[in-house]
C-alpha cells in the first residue's frame, strides 16, 4: 500500500513537468532561426533575473519568445527588436547592458571593490609590520641591563 501511494506521488510530481511549454514556431529559413534563438538566449528574462529568454519557463518569458517571434516575421532588425525590449524593461533585459551612468557601478564597482580589498590589506600588513618591527629588534642596551639586574637578584634569592 506504501509503494503504491508514494509512486502516485511521484507520478503526480512528474506531471508538472511533463506540461512545461515548448514553443514551436515555423521559421521561412535556417537563418531566421538561429536569429530567434540568438536574440532569446542574449536576452535575460525579467522575471528570472539568472536565466535567458529562451531556457526561463515564466510566462513573461512565453510572451518575450512570442514577441520576438512576431517581430523576426514582420521583418524587422535584431537592434530594432532589442531596442524595443530595452524601452519596455529597461537595461535589465541585456547580459551587457552598455555603459553609462546608469550602470557604471555595474560595470566597474567589481574591479573598484577588488582594488579597495587590495589596499585594504596592504594597510592591514604595513601595520603589522611596524607593530612587529620593535618587538623583533630585539632589546636596547638599557633593557638588556635591567633584565640581567632582575635576574641577578632572582639567582641570589634562591641561593642560601
Amino acid at each position: 500500500m506504501m509503494r503504491l501511494l508514494s509512486g502516485l506521488v511521484l507520478l503526480l510530481a512528474l506531471g508538472g513537468v511533463a506540461q512545461a511549454a515548448i514553443d514551436t514556431y515555423e521559421f521561412t529559413s535556417e537563418a531566421e532561426r538561429d536569429r530567434y534563438r540568438q536574440l532569446t538566449e542574449e536576452l535575460r528574462c525579467p522575471k528570472c533575473q539568472n536565466q535567458n529568454i529562451a531556457d526561463s519557463n515564466a510566462p513573461i518569458a512565453v510572451d518575450l519568445r512570442a514577441e520576438i517571434y512576431r517581430k523576426l516575421e514582420a521583418g524587422e532588425s535584431n537592434a530594432q527588436i532589442i531596442d524595443y525590449l530595452v524601452a519596455r524593461y529597461g537595461d535589465f533585459v541585456l547580459y551587457k547592458p552598455p555603459v553609462s551612468g546608469r550602470t557604471l557601478l555595474l560595470w566597474y564597482g567589481p574591479a573598484a571593490l577588488l582594488v579597495g580589498g587590495f589596499i585594504v590589506l596592504a594597510v592591514i600588513v604595513r601595520r603589522r609590520r611596524k607593530s612587529d618591527g620593535p618587538v623583533a629588534t630585539g632589546l636596547s642596551s638599557e633593557e638588556q641591563q635591567r633584565l640581567a639586574h632582575l635576574l641577578q637578584q632572582a639567582e641570589d634569592k634562591k641561593a642560601p
